[in-house]
């Protein structure tokens, strides 16, 4: 789980050392239950523009920190709720027991070790990560620019999906974003931003309040923040996750699983929210 704040891909790698393999496959499944790196950034936006006040200051830095940690807290206790109830269904099985072994003292290899996690882990990853990237932004920027009647092709997507989006509390643009975010998640904002100023190419943000004020001229409220975040921490990993899933459990099927079972309860959540807050 703490493996995974910083990159989901890893934290199922690191899976491997659970040597129960109805126990690993569970940890495996609901990793994606805490936000990595590039969900951070989504987070730390939407509280700095819909929950922290508008003067951007120190102040605002506190309680942004306050509440990205009852944000995580959340996370681990649904990773652990998820994870009791794989444990009595799909994923039955005897747990194992637990046995702490002392291995004898060494000194460390500092430089050994740092080599092993580099060509292990980072460049593991980052390897699938460059072989999904870049056929993924071809993607991302086809659909922006290849126009069919006047329209670009995101544009159809977006509209088509908007019904579907205003039901969870969200939008037909924030809802394309996260499904051509899947090679990234760092990504789902700049495509958003692309989307509502019709441009073709992905933008960054210069600012909170240049960012608030785009957002705001095309709908968004608090209701929609809420249901942002909610999405964010409860979507699809993203593709080198998937690919790290794969690879990992040798299943497609439970790779599918890992991607529906926080999708599906991500769109759950936002359709409660989204409705009980248009009542209040």
């Amino acid at each position: 789980m703490a493996m995974g704040i910083g990159c989901n891909a890893c934290g199922v790698t690191g899976c491997r050392i659970i040597e129960n393999p109805k126990e690993r496959l569970i940890a495996i499944l609901t990793n994606n239950f805490m936000p990595c790196n590039g969900r951070f950034p989504i987070l730390i936006a939407m509280i700095m523009m819909f929950f922290a006040g508008s003067a951007f200051g120190f102040l605002s830095s506190v309680e942004v920190a306050v509440i990205l940690l009852l944000i995580l807290v959340v996370c681990v206790l649904l990773t652990l709720a998820v994870s009791k109830l794989l444990s009595v269904t799909v994923a039955k099985g005897a747990p194992s027991g637990f046995a702490l072994e002392l291995p004898p003292y060494r000194k460390p290899q500092i430089l050994k070790t740092i080599l092993r996690s580099l060509l292990d882990r980072t460049l593991f990853v980052l390897g699938r990560a460059v072989i999904v990237a870049a056929p993924a932004g071809a993607v991302i920027w086809l659909t922006a620019n290849i126009k069919i009647g006047g329209c670009s092709v995101l544009s159809y997507c977006t509209d088509f999906l908007d019904p579907f989006g205003r039901f969870i509390g969200l939008d037909g643009v924030i809802v394309m974003a996260f499904i051509l975010g899947f090679p990234a998640n760092e990504t789902v904002i700049p495509i958003i931003i692309m989307s509502y100023m019709a441009s073709g190419t992905l933008t960054d943000y210069s600012g909170y309040p240049e960012l608030l004020q785009l957002f705001s001229a095309n709908g968004w409220t608090v209701m929609t923040a809420v249901c942002m975040m909610v999405m964010t921490v409860l979507h699809f990993p993203c593709s080198t996750t998937c690919l790290t899933i794969k690879k990992e459990t040798g299943s497609l099927k439970w790779t599918l699983v890992s991607m529906l079972l926080p999708t599906v309860l991500g769109v759950i959540a936002c359709a409660i929210i989204a409705n009980i807050m248009r009542i209040f």
